[in-house]
């Protein structure tokens, strides 16, 4: 069976377990981070209510931009065995302490915002140093081979996450247990993953640290700096700011009006675990087997168009059907094209950026320019809503779908702008530099 799978995965000598270990440390951390967010959504809606959530994300936003700036001051100083170690111990420590939390009756509300906002951390860190662990320890011509099985651990877990979160409730409803059991569910997997980690690579050999550390103010200043220079930078940088407002925004009303339609705690787990399941089982699909077919076909200039009319078209949607199905399905639309057609063009145009500056560019992109879309979403969703909720307006939802109608629109000029100054941005001397290099690599075989 072995040899079998060897021969199915173009796997050499020595490598079996290295797959394993690293396939089963990407399931774990995606398993224990889907059900830490179906429970912390779900608790959420139900005791504290959709409103309050915009306040949750905006935290969250804070601590992303914050924890990112602080990764450089020590993800490149520390052995990264060790530090995804100490990570997972720090991640089963955390959740039995919310576990315990519960126990001792401390305000639900403050219990679920801290649980989800540990699984964006989840989210967030556990990827960054996972990769950068799995770097370590592959050749590049390995990397390339048996990156993308390894990722597949991901996929995995997402699917058995959602599935037990889906099947959980009757089960706790049966045995008279509370959802938050769960959690210890979590930290068993990520004590797991700890020995795993301890005794799996302990026979690999230490590679001493070669990176150079990037602080917060670096990468500032080198994103901001290439994306004002470069014209079709520039302009995909206000479109993504744009798209993630319009996210915030559909996501919130899709809360909203779920949360209407399931009321009981059990029950919107059961669907929100479920549509999760599907949205990203769908994403998997059209990933798989579209995304690729249509960024051949359109050009990557002219990909970035889907996402920005998807939302257009959901944002106009949400409005003439207000109910769950314009909600659910608007936020569908649009999740599902971002996820897809959009990340992949937006990680093929960054490989234009030269590899001296790609790292600090991209962070700039998809961490700083998401964070801070996402914070504008916030606070126009949250103040429309507080001041409809004090007038007594129960239709002040049209007003942020409205506003997301007019951003939308803003996009698409966005990505006009950007579409026209592509090919002149082409000769820019920032991307020149990778072009004189690349002929270099290009001769390279691994």
């Amino acid at each position: 069976m072995k040899t079998f799978l060897s021969r199915v995965f173009r796997l050499q000598p020595g490598e079996s377990t290295l797959v394993l270990i690293l396939g089963f440390l990407l399931l774990s951390n995606s398993l224990a981070r889907q059900i830490s967010d179906v429970v912390a959504v779900s608790g959420f809606l139900n005791t504290v209510g959709a409103n309050r959530i915009l306040l949750v994300w905006l935290v969250d936003m804070v601590l992303t931009i914050a924890i990112t700036g602080l990764q450089s001051l020590f993800v490149d100083r520390f052995n990264r065995r060790d530090l995804m170690s100490w990570m997972c111990f720090v991640y089963g420590i955390l959740l039995l302490i919310l576990r315990l939390m519960f126990t001792f009756k401390v305000p639900s509300g403050i219990n679920y915002t801290l649980l989800y906002l540990l699984a964006e951390q989840q989210l967030l860190f556990f990827p960054l140093v996972f990769w950068i662990l799995a770097n370590d320890l592959l050749t590049l011509a390995q990397a390339k081979r048996l990156f993308p099985i390894i990722a597949t651990g991901n996929f995995a877990g997402q699917i058995l996450g959602l599935a037990i979160a889906a099947i959980s409730p009757s089960i706790m409803q049966y045995f008279g247990l509370q959802v938050e059991e769960l959690l210890l569910f979590n930290v068993l997997i990520y004590l797991i993953a700890y020995a795993v980690l301890q005794g799996g690579l302990s026979y690999l050999p230490r590679r001493n640290n070669q990176y150079k550390p990037e602080n917060l103010v670096e990468t500032l200043t080198e994103g901001g700096g290439f994306v004002r220079e470069v014209l079709s930078f520039r302009y995909l940088t206000f479109a993504i700011i744009a798209i993630n407002i319009c996210l915030t925004i559909f996501e919130f009303r899709f809360l909203v009006v779920s949360n209407e339609s399931f009321p009981d705690l059990y029950g919107y787990q059961r669907f929100y675990s479920l549509y999760r399941l599907g949205l990203i089982s769908v994403a998997w699909f059209i990933q798989a087997f579209l995304t690729s077919r249509i960024l051949e076909f359109l050009s990557l200039k002219n990909s970035f168009f889907f996402l920005p009319l998807a939302q257009l078209m959901a944002s106009i949607g949400m409005i003439i059907f207000p109910g769950a199905i314009g909600g659910i399905g608007g936020f569908s639309l649009s999740k599902l094209t971002q996820l897809t057609v959009d990340e992949s063009a937006r990680k093929s145009i960054q490989s234009l950026v030269p590899l001296q500056r790609r790292g600090r560019v991209s962070l700039f992109m998809d961490s700083y320019l998401f964070a801070i879309g996402t914070i504008i979403g916030c606070i126009i969703t949250g103040a429309i809503a507080w001041t409809g909720i004090r007038l007594n307006i129960s239709l002040y939802f049209y007003v942020y779908l409205a506003i997301a109608v007019l951003i939308s629109v803003f996009t698409l000029w966005s990505i006009f702008k950007m579409r026209r100054f592509y090919d002149i941005s082409l000769l820019n001397w920032r991307l020149k530099r990778r072009q004189r290099g690349q002929s270099i690599i290009d001769k390279l075989k691994f």
